[in-house]
């Protein structure tokens, strides 16, 4: 048998009135408006600075910088560092602001979503240390070889790929095949 509704409905709470929606952790932004807006974002950037988006130039600006205070002999060794550090201070670097930007901007979806929290994003399996752990291994791992290869992934899918460059759009197919390949190994983590 059935039990009748009794319409009854929780109170709301604190910061929730008619029309406030309560903060879904799972509520996301459209992918196809944000795709858009990246879009015209990237346009922009072409015509205003005349160069397309990517995040490893302003990162290693300011590792210059901090390397250069701390052993600046280690960065007149390496004439790639040096010519970054004769590039001038890292805040005279328009990609400095792209990057606080795309911080920002983070915020304000993270925000607008209802997902604005300090959290580990893991899977039940895998213990928050084992994840910051791994996560700063990956994040080191794609700093090098940004660094290698005179550039970062969103740098080659953004800009080459919006100029139509194939060896970016190479780059991006086999960084998506190595990604599709190597989930059923980390899956479990997830789980």
């Amino acid at each position: 048998m059935a039990r009748a509704d009794s319409g009854a409905r929780p109170a709301p709470r604190r910061g929730e009135g008619a029309g406030a929606r309560a903060p879904d952790p799972d509520r996301f932004w459209n992918p196809y408006l944000a795709g858009v807006a990246l879009g015209l974002v990237l346009l922009a950037s072409f015509v205003v600075m005349g160069h397309g988006l990517g995040a490893s130039g302003a990162s290693l600006r300011f590792g210059v910088a901090a390397l250069g205070a701390l052993a600046p002999r280690a960065v007149e060794a390496a004439p790639s560092l040096l010519r970054a550090e004769a590039g001038g201070h890292p805040l005279d670097f328009w990609l400095v602001f792209e990057l606080a930007g795309l911080l920002l901007g983070g915020l304000v979806a993270a925000y607008t979503s209802g997902r604005l929290k300090v959290e580990v994003a893991k899977g039940p399996a895998c213990r928050p240390a084992a994840r910051l752990g791994l996560a700063l291994l990956g994040g080191f791992l794609m700093g090098a070889a940004a660094r290698a290869t005179r550039g970062c992934t969103s740098g080659q899918a953004l800009s080459g790929g919006a100029l139509l460059s194939a060896g970016s759009w190479l780059f991006m197919i086999a960084v998506f095949a190595g990604g599709y390949a190597l989930a059923p190994f980390v899956r479990r983590e997830w789980r």
